[in-house]
């Protein structure tokens, strides 16, 4: 994505865009890598052909890296996080740091593909006994791009090895799990340089340098909230929608209390000293997986169906790890839904229903409960990302949450991080309130009221056994 930033302007046009598919080797689901590193330079090349490149920056996943050797050459191709290599590592790593312990002193939510389980799984490797240094994803490609080595703080922040409160790596965590913290690069913030491209790169996409690469907020979370469209001093809930949905709140500090961590809630951290207090949910994931496996029809006709089928009849639990991997996705939300007694979906569109029920269902229950464990209640709820186009899933998201939603910007990540390359240029002086008003009066946005109350979505809830704690009850309910 090429952004143009200036006074009045926040514009951006896309360059480039090719696939990013796992590949299934002997060893595991793999990164294709060097695929994508190749698409990275055809698309920075692209990009050189629609502006003079004032900075670069990259954000991407998080949790997943790769393993360099005392040369600095990527010892293999990284491992996908949707791997089943961590099944029972988490359970090793909790005889030596409990739960609750490793949650008070990391804030991260249960996941088992966290950093440190990977981590932990990978530990009598070739690979990692002959690696010297640890690089998350972004980081990588910063490095193949300008030749230094940094970790972005944001990114590091979901590896469940750093400390909230410091905001620097949990030494305590790392030495009782065997995690040696030597094989990281040093941390970096957003909006700190992170080198210039390289000779070779600029040679390779026909760039004229020097072209400075900029330290983003490189966790994609990360940057799509630096632009949720919010006003100064507004309380809001966000979520992130695309193939992941997280759903939260801002906030100033760490929420480590043992009800947060049943709740499972994680505390990563912002731009500007902030705190994303937020739950993973499966997200689009399901939807996405549902058309893979139909030969992937045109979506549009199918959510027009889903409009107008039974509301509610059958819901899934959207944060179930059994929706993690890949593959035969209409079957297993069949198997959930006999599983929980419940009426099996028949046809395309009822399954499509389905989903986006219970993705507004899990939307629900992270924006309520992130308000009861951090004590904060919202107003309006900010739908950002791909999901944000769905207009069928931000009318059920307003309706399950009793709350406004505004929808939009749908390229959120994106945004976010062009506006702090930006910044650390002298492009703008703002505040993150600041940014955030500058997307809110450059970019497009939609509102969606609640339609009637949030009843029948509760009762949708306890037929799956999901607990939930209003925050507050209105007169009509």
């Amino acid at each position: 994505m090429v952004g143009r930033v200036g006074p009045d302007t926040l514009r951006l046009t896309e360059a480039h865009r090719f696939p990013n598919r796992p590949v299934r080797l002997p060893s595991g689901l793999h990164w294709d890598v060097l695929g994508l590193y190749a698409g990275v330079l055809d698309g920075l090349r692209a990009a050189g052909r629609l502006a003079r490149l004032d900075s670069v920056g990259i954000d991407s996943w998080a949790v997943d890296h790769g393993l360099l050797d005392a040369d600095g050459a990527l010892l293999a191709n990284p491992v996908h996080y949707r791997d089943t290599r961590t099944e029972g590592v988490p359970e090793r790593v909790w005889e030596r740091l409990p739960p609750p312990e490793l949650y008070a002193r990391t804030g991260l939510q249960h996941a088992p593909f966290n950093t440190l389980y990977q981590l932990v799984a990978a530990r009598h490797s070739a690979q990692l006994r002959a690696a010297k240094q640890v690089l998350l994803i972004p980081d990588l490609f910063t490095y193949w791009l300008t030749g230094t080595r940094g970790t972005e703080l944001t990114n590091a922040s979901t590896t469940q090895l750093i400390d909230p409160r410091t905001r620097s790596w949990s030494r305590e965590v790392a030495d009782r799990t065997g995690v040696d913290l030597g094989l990281f690069a040093p941390l970096r913030l957003p909006g700190t340089p992170a080198g210039s491209l390289l000779p070779a790169v600029l040679e390779e996409t026909a760039l004229t340098g020097p072209v400075p690469v900029t330290t983003v907020a490189s966790h994609d979370t990360a940057s799509a909230v630096v632009a949720v469209p919010a006003a100064a001093g507004e309380r809001f809930a966000y979520i992130c929608t695309g193939t992941w949905s997280l759903a939260g709140l801002e906030l100033d500090s760490p929420v480590l209390t043992e009800a947060s961590r049943r709740a499972n809630f994680t505390n990563e951290l912002g731009l500007d000293s902030t705190v994303r207090y937020l739950r993973n949910i499966m997200g689009l994931w399901l939807l996405q997986e549902c058309l893979r496996a139909w030969g992937e029809p045109d979506a549009g006709p199918l959510l027009g169906a889903a409009a107008a089928a039974e509301p509610l009849r059958s819901v899934v639990d959207a944060g179930d790890p059994a929706f993690l991997a890949p593959g035969r996705m209409p079957d297993r939300i069949a198997a959930a839904c006999r599983a929980t007694g419940q009426p099996v979906p028949e046809g395309r569109a009822a399954i499509v229903r389905c989903v986006l029920d219970s993705l507004a269902l899990a939307h629900h229950r992270a924006v309520e409960d992130a308000q009861r464990l951090s004590g904060r209640s919202v107003d309006v709820v900010r739908i950002v990302g791909g999901g944000a186009r769905n207009a069928l899933l931000c009318r059920l998201t307003a309706d399950a949450c009793g709350l406004p939603v505004v929808a939009g910007p749908a390229e959120a990540s994106a945004l976010g991080n062009v506006l702090v390359q930006a910044r650390a240029h002298g492009g703008t002086g703002e505040s993150l309130a600041g940014l955030r008003a500058r997307v809110a009066r450059t970019q497009p946005l939609s509102r969606y009221e609640p339609g009637g109350t949030t009843r029948a979505w509760r009762a949708a809830g306890q037929r799956l056994g999901l607990g939930q704690t209003p925050v507050a009850v209105t007169a009509e309910e």
